[in-house]
C-alpha cells in the first residue's frame, strides 16, 4: 500500500514538473483564403497548439492550475505553396483570487503576420536565430503574455520576460517581414515592446499590479475598497496619457479591459465615477458606448 501511495506521489510530482507555462487553445480560420478545407491549415493549428504548450519557455515551475489562459486565431487572407498572409488576435486571461472569474489581460489583434511553413516543418525557437516569422512572432506574444501576467502578481515583475521579447525583436529585424522594426508603424510588435520596457510608461507596470493584486483580488473581500483601488489604478495610466496621447500600450490595455471596467462599476457598491469617466473618456474615447453605461 505505502509502495502504491509513493508511486502515485511519483507520477504526481512528475505531471506537475513536465507541466509548461501556457495552456493556449488555437485556432487557424482559412475562409478568407477561399481555400478552407485544406489540410494543412489542421496542420498548422495542430503543429502550434503542441509548440506553444509543450515548449518549456521559463526556468519556472508552474503547477497545472498556474499556467497561463489564453487564444490565439490565426486568420488565413491569402494562402499560396508555403506562403501564407494573415493576421493574429491574441488574448490572455488570469484568474481572480476567490472566485471563479478570469480577468482579460492581454488583447491584441497582430496585423502584421505573414509567414512561410510546409506542412510537417518542425517548429523549434531559437533565441539566438530567425528561422521563421512564425516560430518568432509566435515566441514573441508567448514571452509578452508570461511577461504581462507576472505583472499583475508582483511588481515589475514581467521584466526580464519583456527583454526576451526584445531580444526576439532584435533578431528578427534583419528579416524581410514586418512588425519588427520602429518605422513599421506605430502599431507594431517592435512598438509595443519598446513603450512595455521605456521609462516614458513606466506607470503601466505600477497600474497593472494595482489594478488586479489591490482592486480585482480583493473583489471578494470588500467589493468597494478594490474598486476603489481600481479607480488609483485607472488614474496611474492618466499620468502616460497626457505624456503620449493615444498610445498603443493603453489602446491595448483597454481593448482587454473595457468590458469588464463597465460591469465593474455598473452595480455592486456605490462610489465616485465622475472623475474616473472623465479619464475614460480622455485615454479610451473609441470606448466611449462601454463608460456610458457606468452608472454610478
Amino acid at each position: 500500500m505505502r509502495r502504491l501511495i509513493f508511486l502515485c506521489s511519483l507520477v504526481c510530482s512528475s505531471l506537475i514538473l513536465q507541466a509548461q507555462e501556457l495552456n493556449c487553445t488555437v485556432t487557424v480560420d482559412a475562409e478568407q483564403s477561399g481555400q478552407p478545407n485544406q489540410q494543412v491549415f489542421r496542420t498548422l493549428e495542430q503543429q502550434v497548439t503542441e509548440f506553444i504548450n509543450n515548449s518549456k519557455w521559463t526556468d519556472k515551475v508552474y503547477n497545472n492550475q498556474e499556467r497561463i489562459d489564453c487564444n490565439m486565431t490565426i486568420i488565413i487572407t491569402e494562402y499560396s505553396g508555403d506562403s501564407f498572409g494573415a493576421s493574429l488576435q491574441i488574448q490572455s486571461s488570469r484568474p481572480a483570487f476567490g472566485s471563479t472569474y478570469d480577468s482579460p489581460v492581454y488583447n491584441y489583434n497582430d496585423k502584421q503576420f505573414n509567414f512561410r511553413y510546409i506542412e510537417f516543418q518542425p517548429l523549434n525557437f531559437n533565441i539566438n536565430s530567425f528561422d521563421s516569422n512564425l516560430i518568432s512572432v509566435i515566441a514573441y506574444h508567448v514571452y509578452t503574455i508570461i511577461g504581462l501576467d507576472a505583472d499583475t502578481f508582483e511588481l515589475n515583475g514581467g521584466q526580464e520576460y519583456f527583454e526576451v521579447a526584445k531580444q526576439i525583436i532584435n533578431t528578427a529585424a534583419s528579416s524581410n517581414f514586418s512588425g519588427w522594426r520602429a518605422t513599421d508603424g506605430v502599431q507594431s510588435r517592435y512598438r509595443y515592446n519598446d513603450a512595455l520596457l521605456s521609462n516614458v510608461y513606466k506607470e503601466f507596470h505600477d497600474a497593472l499590479y494595482d489594478y488586479h493584486r489591490l482592486g480585482i483580488d480583493k473583489m471578494h473581500e470588500n467589493s468597494k475598497e478594490a474598486k476603489v483601488e481600481i479607480i488609483k489604478a485607472i488614474e496611474k495610466l492618466k499620468s502616460i496619457n497626457d505624456r503620449r496621447p493615444n498610445s498603443f500600450l493603453l489602446r491595448t490595455f483597454f481593448d482587454a479591459k473595457s468590458d469588464e471596467i463597465q460591469a465593474i462599476f455598473s452595480g455592486g457598491p456605490q462610489v465616485e465615477i465622475v472623475s474616473l469617466v472623465e479619464n475614460l473618456n480622455r485615454m479610451a474615447p473609441t470606448k466611449r458606448t462601454n463608460w456610458a453605461e457606468i452608472k454610478f
